[in-house]
């Protein structure tokens, strides 16, 4: 596993064996991030992310290299946020990010509760907890992290269908990509 593009391109992440962490193929991630620059390198600077079940750290790393201002990496389990924080030193990244341990409800309320507003929330819950899914999509739909122009994806496993409407939330894009599958949400006026 490795960083794609960017500052940090090249780059060897960690990950951990035996753990209940899928990190996101490097392959899917180039075309998360191919899909959200369309062509444009530079239409991710500057960009608040929000990665709920960081595991690795990788999508948010990957935002990091490629010029996001801020990723808040929330992983409730202790062992992989441990690894967020080595991935993140290996790399000599020091500013820019918050490791925030605790579950991604929680997470939502105190990012909230401090008027964070995120351009992408990036929503990967292991594949067997199909019901976090909606969970997460229904409380993103009602959140003030949200702007209308903030757009949620969900990776889930191909044969899962996490909806293509949760509330004020609209599935404008579906790509699958071996085993995976990347919904691509926003907000419907």
């Amino acid at each position: 596993m490795r960083v794609i593009a960017g500052k940090y391109r090249s780059r060897p992440l960690r990950s951990m064996r035996g753990m209940d962490i899928r990190p996101t193929a490097d392959r899917l991630r180039e075309t998360l991030f191919d899909v959200l620059a369309a062509g444009n390198p530079a239409a991710l600077e500057g960009t608040i992310w929000l990665d709920l079940y960081a595991g690795t750290g990788a999508v948010g790393i990957e935002a990091l290299s490629r010029g996001a201002a801020k990723v808040y990496l929330v992983e409730s389990s202790a062992g992989p946020a441990e690894l967020i924080r080595k991935n993140l030193q290996s790399l000599g990244i020091t500013t820019g990010f918050e490791i925030l341990r605790m579950s991604a409800v929680r997470a939502l309320q105190d990012l909230s509760a401090r008027a964070i507003h995120a351009d992408y929330v990036f929503l990967d819950p292991p594949y067997r907890m199909e019901e976090a899914y909606a969970d997460m999509l229904n409380a993103l739909s009602c959140s003030r992290l949200l702007k209308p122009e903030s757009l949620i994806i969900a990776e889930h496993h191909k044969k899962f269908d996490p909806g293509t409407r949760i509330a004020s939330l609209v599935r404008y894009r579906l790509l699958q990509q071996g085993d995976a599958a990347l919904s691509f949400y926003r907000t419907c006026p």
